[in-house]
């Protein structure tokens, strides 16, 4: 069951080189194109199918995506801005339950992620070294997170659902 929740497995931070940075930017580049390659000719009865027994459609993963996206570059502006926000937490779970996110077709969401991730790689490509050490205060986890970290994460969290998206097509052979 793990392995269909997190088919690339979980997310892990061992720190941040110039080299490592670069490729996670790169793949935050790549993941709007990745996204609707995995997505291509999926019909509504595929898209209203759940990547995992109790787990999200793959409508309402792309949504999650969308939603996950203009909170986290929110969460790198602010950070970037502000001396140490305090950032406002979203309950992902309660979110992909909202009318939008069961009913609203894809393409909707798949511009939002196309329109955010070519801003924020434009931003990502503008920071210096200690442009990624500012922090944001993160009040459900009680912790500061670093943006360096959040780099990864946001890379990592983008890879991580198109793979749950692409592992349910290769396991239904669509």
């Amino acid at each position: 069951m793990d392995k269909l929740r997190y088919p690339i497995g979980r997310y892990s931070f061992e720190g941040m080189t110039v080299k490592q940075r670069e490729q996670w930017i790169v793949e935050i580049e790549k993941l709007p194109g990745q996204l609707r390659a995995a997505l291509a000719d999926l019909d509504e009865d595929m898209l209203n199918t759940s990547y995992r027994s109790g787990g999200w459609s793959l409508r309402q993963v792309v949504h999650h995506l969308a939603d996950a996206s203009m909170n986290s570059f929110t969460r790198f502006k602010l950070a970037l801005t502000e001396s140490n926000p305090t950032i406002k937490p979203f309950n992902g779970e309660r979110w992909a339950e909202t009318a939008d996110s069961l009913q609203a077709s894809t393409e909707i969401s798949l511009a939002i992620v196309e329109g955010i991730y070519a801003r924020w790689v434009l931003l990502l490509r503008s920071m210096n070294a200690s442009d990624f050490e500012k922090m944001f205060y993160h009040p459900e986890k009680g912790s500061q997170i670093g943006l360096a970290y959040f780099l990864g994460f946001v890379a990592w969290h983008g890879k991580h659902h198109v793979a749950q998206i692409t592992s349910l097509r290769e396991r239904k052979d669509w």
